[in-house]
Order: C-alpha cells, then sequence, then structure tokens
C-alpha cells in the first residue's frame, strides 16, 4: 500500500494519535474538538494528494495545495497559519502540530511497513517534502498576519486618545503610546524602566496597591485618580488595569488604560451641586440640610455634645416682593444668604429652605448662651439697610433656637421646635430671639 493510500484509509488512528498529543497545546484545548479533527483531516489529505503529484521534478519540493480550500488563501497550509494566528496560537504551537501530524503518520507507518524501500522510500521522502513545505507555508501566512497584526496594533494605539501603557512585574513602564507622553509631558524614552513612584505622582502609593493586587489574583481593576499633569491636562481619570498572562497562566504584565474624565466628574459635581443647593443663593437646600442635620445629630451623639439648630424666618420681606418687585426680592435673599454666612463658623451650616425661610445649624454652640450670641449677630446683620434699591431695604429676622439632645433627639424633632421657638419670637415686640422651652411654654 503507497502511503498515500495508508494515509487515507488510516486517518482515524492517525488522528486519535495526533489528537492526544493537540490536547496538550494550551490554545489547542480551548478549541472545539470536531473542528480540530475536521482541520487535520484537511490537512493529512492534502499531504496524500500532494504525495501523488507528478508535477514535481526530481528533487524539487512540492507546492502544498492538496484540494483547493474554500478560503482567500491558496493551500491548507495556508488556511493552518492563519487560523493559528488569529486562534492566538504561538509560533512553536503552530509549528508543533505539524510535527505531530508528522510524528503519527510515520509511526503507524512504519508498523504497518516495517521494511521501506523503493516506492515506499520515495513516498515517505516526498511526505517529508510535503510536510517541510506545508511547515513553511504555514509559517510565512501566519508570519504575515502577525506583522498585519502589529501593524493595525500599533496604529490603534498611536491614534488612540487615551493614555495606554503596560507595567512589568516590578510595576516598571515597558511601553506606552502617544497619547500617555502627551498627558505626561515626558518623551516615551523617559518613561521606560520608571515606576509611576519614581516619576513623583502623588496617585503612585494607592495605584501600586492596586497594580499588585491585579497581578496577583489575575483580574481587572478599575480605578480613579486625581492630578493635573500640566496646566492644559484634566484633573480626574479613571483606569482599568488589566493582567497580561503567559501561556503558563501566569501573568507577565500589566496593561492601563487611562481616560480623562474631567469634564464628566465635573457635569457629575454640577449636577449634584444643583439638586443639593438653592439655585438662588448657592446655600444648601432643605435635602442637604437636612442630611448635614442627620449626620451632626448622629456626631453628637456619639460624642456627648450639645447642637443647636436655628430655624428664621424675614420679616418685612413679602412687603418688599410685592412693593418693590421679585427681582430685588431675588438680590435681597441672596444678600441676606451672603450675611448669614458671614455671622457663622465655616464648620456650621446655612441653609435656605424655600420662600424666606433659613435654617442653621451651629456645632460649637455649648450653651443658651453661645447660640442667642450667634442669633443676636444675625439679627444686628439683617437689620442693616441693603442697598439693593432706592430707597434702601430694610427687613428684620425672626429666630427660633433648639438644642439637641435637650429639645429633641432626632433631626425632625429639632426642626419642628425650632420653627415652633421661631413663630414664638415672631410674636414679640421686642425680642425677636427666642429659645425653645417646651411647647407649654412657648
Amino acid at each position: 500500500m503507497r502511503l498515500s493510500d495508508f494515509i487515507r484509509a488510516d486517518i482515524e488512528p492517525i488522528l486519535q494519535e495526533w489528537d492526544t498529543f493537540a490536547k496538550t497545546l494550551f490554545h489547542a484545548r480551548e478549541m472545539d474538538k470536531t473542528g480540530r479533527r475536521d482541520h487535520a483531516r484537511e490537512m493529512l489529505l492534502a499531504i496524500a494528494d500532494d504525495i501523488e503529484s507528478t508535477q514535481t521534478a526530481p528533487g524539487q519540493a512540492p507546492n502544498f495545495r492538496g484540494s483547493e480550500p474554500k478560503s482567500k488563501y491558496d493551500t491548507w497550509a495556508e488556511v493552518h497559519g492563519g487560523d493559528r494566528q488569529v486562534s492566538g496560537f504561538s509560533v512553536n504551537e503552530t509549528v508543533s502540530e505539524f510535527r505531530a501530524l508528522r510524528d503519527s503518520v510515520v509511526s503507524l507507518w512504519n508498523k504497518a511497513s516495517p521494511t521501506i524501500a523503493g516506492q515506499d522510500l520515495q513516498d515517505l521522502t516526498r511526505f517529508h517534502q510535503a510536510v517541510d513545505q506545508a511547515v513553511a507555508e504555514s509559517l510565512e501566512q501566519y508570519t504575515t498576519l502577525k506583522e498585519m497584526e502589529t501593524r493595525l496594533f500599533g496604529a490603534t494605539l498611536l491614534a488612540s486618545p487615551d493614555p495606554i501603557y503596560v507595567l512589568d512585574l516590578d510595576g516598571r513602564f515597558i511601553y506606552a503610546n502617544k497619547a500617555t507622553e502627551d498627558l505626561f509631558t515626558l518623551p516615551i524614552s523617559a518613561l521606560i524602566g520608571k515606576t509611576p513612584q519614581d516619576l513623583g505622582f502623588p496617585f503612585a502609593p494607592e495605584f501600586q496597591q492596586h497594580l499588585q493586587q491585579v497581578m496577583t489574583h489575575k483580574a481587572s481593576y478599575r480605578g480613579e485618580f486625581s492630578h493635573r499633569f500640566s496646566e492644559a491636562s484634566g484633573e480626574h481619570f479613571e483606569y482599568l488595569l488589566a493582567p497580561v498572562v503567559d501561556e503558563d497562566g501566569e501573568t507577565e504584565a500589566t496593561v492601563c488604560i487611562s481616560r480623562d474624565i474631567t469634564e464628566r466628574t465635573q457635569a457629575q459635581e454640577k449636577i449634584w451641586h444643583n439638586a443639593h443647593h438653592d439655585l438662588l443663593t448657592g446655600l444648601p437646600n432643605r435635602r442637604l440640610f437636612l442630611d448635614r442635620l442627620d449626620q451632626e445629630v448622629k456626631h453628637a451623639r456619639r460624642r456627648n455634645v450639645p447642637l443647636a439648630v436655628m430655624f428664621m424666618d424675614l420679616d418685612g420681606f413679602k412687603e418688599v416682593n410685592d412693593s418693590i418687585g421679585h427681582e430685588v426680592g431675588d438680590r435681597l435673599l441672596y444678600c441676606v444668604a451672603e450675611r448669614l454666612a458671614s455671622c457663622v463658623r465655616e464648620d456650621d451650616t446655612v441653609a435656605r429652605l424655600g420662600g424666606d425661610e433659613f435654617t442653621v445649624i451651629l456645632t460649637g454652640a455649648r450653651n443658651n448662651e453661645d447660640a442667642a450670641q450667634v442669633a443676636q449677630s444675625i439679627v444686628d446683620a439683617l437689620a442693616k439697610p441693603f442697598h439693593i434699591a432706592e430707597p434702601p431695604v430694610h427687613i428684620s429676622a425672626s429666630i427660633g433656637i433648639t438644642f439637641f439632645p435637650r429639645d429633641g433627639s432626632s433631626p425632625d424633632a429639632l426642626l419642628k421646635a425650632a420653627d415652633h421657638a421661631m413663630y414664638t419670637a415672631k410674636k414679640s415686640a421686642t425680642n425677636r430671639i427666642c429659645i425653645y422651652e417646651g411647647p407649654e411654654k412657648q
């Protein structure tokens, strides 16, 4: 039996022996078994066809064509090289499959024909020539695609507006694209071999911790950092760290992709600010005030310290609004907010609940006298004329004061008590400040 006929007749045992070897290849294990065997079958049948070919002159290696492949490639060897490159096989893995095919055929052929001479020897020589030619064509196609992939990859990285760089196991730069160079305002040559810490980036310690986690756990990580690399750069960045895993499943490097999210961050901050602040005065609104009051009550409870809350209503504001106009009324509210802020500490909170109602959280008031002193400074400040119209505008304020935990243990209870005290102050002809003393005394 000629070698070509032997290959066709015993193709299943040959494939079985070849498949045992293929399972040892990392990328081959991930392939569909049927597809993997069908691919090898086509290769063997192409080799058998080339063994029988009479078109090749003596001493000339055959062109590894076999039956025409149904693809853009000219030969099945090129199909093999292109497929393996796309599938992520290394050059060694690609060549190893041919080596396994050669060994499988020769091993079984030797068992079937212990004595090789004459036509058998010519067939065996032609078989080796066909395999060698297949290896050459396969590697040529593999290399062509690999070079094209490298060019495309390089062009993509160069065109990417996002900084992309690769760090080795020690966290040192081993690659950086043009966007990285532009962001860091350093030539790539100055980056290679350096770590972010070597470059003095303030976010480097935390970044290094996450980098180590990615390398250890072989899992991606998303994070953010804030730093202005230059006057032209953004300030807020997000980044993705992804491990580069070798054929043995071990991390050999880490890829980092960064993106400037300054505009997005600023937009989010603006949305949050508008949702939690009064658009007219810029003061915290009811939502933010209640949130801060809740936090301050929890803090005061933990520290066992007092906390004062003021509820204030402007006297005469409605008359100004109705007689002079809403535009002047809006300017008046803005000026009131400025004067209120100047009367309290930076740690205190002044808020506008709506209309002409304002509230204040005093974190430093230890007793009635402390709170009353701040309230009096507010009354005095608002009693001064507001030069926002002709003639100047005059208003006054009524202020109710309540204390945690004496007058209430929750934000809602404190606010209600302060509101109750404010209305008591409003009824007074001589005193615009009232400290809450219980509902029966108000």
